[in-house]
């Protein structure tokens, strides 16, 4: 991704933005609107374990996501628990930009369930003002 796509997706989705996020199960797609977070090349959700889509995600990890004039694909991969050491600066971002509805009954930090996932994004078209923007190029 070049310096500019990554900074029109940084301002756009550098903060809690609602995308679609679809993945596969058989030959089955299934679709769902998540929150999520952009930084560096990856979108980050806090979910639960026992969901669909991370069931979905552990048999097949490619993944497709849109939202505001991006569409890309990615792989989904669950990092574990949201409390877990290797996840702390992430989630040190996360809670404040989720803050409108993190800690208000939505997430239950001490359920082992309450997972981060990370969808690293592997192709990706980006529109902003009649231009376009892609990787790979």
């Amino acid at each position: 991704m070049n310096p500019e796509m990554h900074e029109v997706m940084t301002e756009r989705f550098g903060k809690d933005s609602l995308i679609a996020l679809a993945t596969v199960e058989g030959d089955m797609p299934h679709v769902r609107a998540v929150n999520s977070y952009y930084m560096d090349g990856a979108f980050y959700c806090v979910t639960d374990a026992r969901s669909n889509k991370m069931k979905q995600i552990e048999m097949n990890p490619k993944v497709a996501i849109c939202g505001e004039w991006f569409t890309g694909h990615g792989t989904g991969e669950n990092l574990g628990h949201v409390l877990r050491e290797e996840n702390r600066a992430i989630m040190q971002i996360l809670r404040p930009a989720f803050a409108a509805w993190y800690l208000n009954g939505h997430v239950d930090e001490s359920d082992p369930n309450t997972i981060l996932l990370r969808i690293t994004l592997t192709q990706g078209a980006l529109m902003k003002h009649g231009r376009r923007f892609s990787f790979p190029d």
